[in-house]
């Protein structure tokens, strides 16, 4: 942004000069990426697209393909999808999910081997009678630790580290239900424990009213405000709170499933037996009752969890990995786009946000922004029958490929339109000549008047002479001058070019084979390079896009760029010679121009009552009923111009005798050149003169 004001500040500019006297002077945007500035270069997607669109796809499969691929430095649905998929392989190597009981039996053997190395020290029947109860412990972990919950500890060291068992479980699996649980019960506070309890009974008070369906907007806020401490995400309303609360009791719920069904039994009960311990089990229960009912679809369909790894993981951090391994399953799948009706929509972006970083979040946020950016800036329309090309659209494909060709055509063949010879006013050259009678060449008033002036400028009353100058202009310093008055000699006109109109019919093979050898997006480029060249700098000639395969049938540019391919064999030229000729015929004075792309010999002809007739390979009668129409172009002067894409034998034998008959010429230009040779022989043509019949 350039420019100055006055007052306000400018809010995204850059002030460049200070403030002076109430004005402020102001410069581009210096600070990163402009925050006003289109999640894409939308003029390049529309470029990608077309191309897709061009060469026979619809406009929702080419968005969609766009949207898969990315654009510039912003990633697509399946870069995003890769990152998904890498991110999925870090969390299934992070650790092995049974590593709680690991952990339980490492602290509960060293609460065993403290007691026994006291006892050991010990004299009398009580210390024996303690070995031998130890000695008769269940081989089994919750066995073991149920058996020991009345047991009398000679040792302190022991004692501790039983306790400390029970208390590594009970924060585990609070913390895996509500995140950052387990700092907040680190100081082994009963009034800690106490507040927990508390924010239990509040929770599922809460959680039965809504699943009642009854108002709890404001029985939410109480909540937050009394209980906000254990939920670091703060939920905005009750039903975030569920869904976060859901999600760790249904990752909690898979991750026991891939447990073997001992360890599973043993670790239900040691978490049973901690949670009784200090009055939450019947809580927790309850708790788990809600969120089924409340979201049932989470508990549903939960596969086995398959993460592995050297690393031995607590309950909580367990329960950690099986849901980001949830997250991740998820996004595969709605990153995939590959079920009905499916849409960005589906994407669930608050988990995105939790396992990829930002720049991600915000690719998504593009491609999910795209179509209403791009029906925004008018280059898409949404009908009835979905999204459509809008003419701008159109008009930025053809100035796209018009482009593409001009790069590649030498200055020569894109510049030499004008007809050297200059008389009859059409476009300003910029020079000057001097009128001549019977010039039809327009008269330059400015240039004229100026004429007029230099020639008279040196008899103009000298300045401060004159005693009859007025008194007036005198005082004001001014002399007056004499009236202007026009010689003859002064009159001066435009000098101008003549441009000559032509008549212009592009006949083009809408075949099934253009489309099976990849060429229908070439045709479709260079028909609109065409059109846009035409409409742009040579209003004054009259295109006509002809299509035909079965039979012919004349193309505004944009159906020509909306039409899909067709199962449909026959090449009907003679069809399309007749629709040809007919649009010569409307505008006689034009220099007629003739060209036509396929890849196949004449197939197809209309009959005498005008319905089409295909016939493979090509029988006497298209070929008679095809030349006679070639002979109706020749006499009216008109010499066709052919370029074959292929090597059809039958095609080029065709060809060859109709450039001899007609005086025409034959082009075999590589694919990508196709543009390229038909827009230099366009500008070829038209330059010169029709030959008489």
């Amino acid at each position: 942004m350039a420019g100055s004001g006055s007052g306000g500040h400018g809010g995204g500019g850059q002030r460049g000069g200070g403030h002076r006297g109430g004005r402020y002077r102001y410069g581009s945007w210096d600070g990163g990426a402009d925050p006003l500035a289109p999640p894409f270069d939308v003029r390049a997607a529309m470029d990608e697209i077309g191309k897709d669109v061009l060469s026979g796809s619809s406009l929702r499969d080419a968005l969609e393909r766009l949207m898969r691929r990315g654009l510039g430095d912003r990633s697509g649905l399946d870069a995003l999808r890769r990152e998904v998929a890498r991110r999925r392989r870090e969390v299934e190597r992070r650790g092995d999910l049974a590593g709680t009981m690991s952990q339980v039996r490492e602290e509960l053997d060293r609460a065993l081997d403290a007691e026994r190395e006291f006892l050991a020290g010990r004299e009398g029947d009580e210390a024996r009678l303690a070995e031998m109860t130890l000695d008769a412990l269940p081989g089994e972990t919750a066995g073991a630790v149920r058996e020991l919950a009345d047991y009398q500890w000679a040792s302190a060291e022991g004692q501790e580290h039983y306790a400390n068992v029970l208390r590594m479980l009970r924060e585990d699996v609070l913390d895996a239900q509500f995140a950052g649980m387990k700092q907040a019960l680190s100081g082994q506070d009963p009034a800690a424990m106490e507040a927990v309890r508390e924010m239990m009974a509040d929770l599922n008070a809460l959680l039965a009213s809504h699943a009642r369906g009854e108002d709890t907007s404001e029985a939410f806020g109480q909540f937050m405000d009394k209980h906000g401490e254990f939920f670091p995400e703060q939920p905005a309303t009750v039903d975030e709170l569920i869904d976060a609360l859901a999600r760790r009791q249904a990752a909690a719920q898979r991750m026991m499933s891939s447990l073997s069904s001992q360890q599973r039994d043993e670790l239900a009960q040691l978490m049973a037996q901690a949670m009784q311990d200090v009055g939450l089990e019947s809580e927790m229960s309850q708790l788990g009752d809600n969120l089924r009912a409340l979201r049932p679809g989470m508990f549903r369909g939960r596969q086995r969890a398959d993460i592995d790894g050297s690393q031995s993981l607590g309950f909580s951090d367990a329960v950690g990995a099986v849901a980001d391994l949830a997250d991740l399953e998820a996004l595969e799948q709605q990153l995939s786009q590959g079920y009905p009706g499916a849409t960005l929509d589906d994407v669930d972006v608050e988990a995105l946000e939790r396992q990829l970083p930002a720049a991600s979040v915000r690719d998504l946020a593009a491609l999910r922004d795209l179509t209403a950016e791009l029906e925004r800036q008018g280059y898409v329309q949404s009908g009835q029958d979905g999204l459509a090309l809008t003419p701008k659209a159109l008009r930025r494909l053809g100035e796209t490929a018009l482009k593409r060709i001009f790069r590649h055509l030498d200055a020569a063949a894109a510049g030499s339109h004008q007809d050297p010879a200059s008389g009859a006013a059409e476009e300003r050259t910029g020079a000057f000549l001097p009128w001549r009678f019977g010039d039809e060449r327009p008269i330059d008033a400015v240039r004229t008047v100026q004429n007029a002036v230099l020639r008279t400028a040196t008899t103009s009353t000298p300045r401060g002479g004159g005693g009859d100058a007025d008194p007036a202009a005198r005082h004001t310093g001014a002399a007056r001058r004499p009236a202007l008055t026009l010689d003859l000699e002064d009159f001066a006109v435009a000098e101008t070019t003549r441009r000559t109109g032509a008549a212009v019919a592009l006949c083009v093979d809408l075949s099934f084979s253009m489309i099976q050898e990849d060429r229908w997006g070439p045709m479709k480029q260079t028909a609109l390079a065409l059109a846009h060249l035409v409409s742009t700098r040579f209003r004054q000639d009259a295109l006509q896009i002809i299509g035909f395969n079965r039979v012919a049938r004349p193309l505004t540019a944009m159906q020509l760029a909306e039409v899909e391919p067709e199962w449909i064999q026959g090449t009907n030229l003679h069809h399309a010679l007749i629709l040809a000729g007919h649009h010569l015929r409307r505008h006689p004075d034009a220099e007629p121009v003739v060209l036509v792309v396929t890849d196949g010999e004449p197939t197809a002809h209309l009959e005498e009552d005008g319905m089409p007739t295909f016939d493979w390979p090509a029988t006497p009668a298209t070929v008679r009923a095809t030349v006679g129409e070639v002979d109706v172009m020749t006499r009216y002067g008109v010499a066709l111009n052919f370029f074959l894409l292929g090597d059809d034998p039958g095609l080029a034998r065709f060809v060859d005798s109709v450039a001899r008959r007609n005086g025409g010429r034959v082009f075999t230009p590589e694919l990508g050149q196709l543009g390229e040779f038909v827009v230099a022989d366009y500008l070829r043509a038209r330059r010169g003169r029709r030959r008489s019949a």
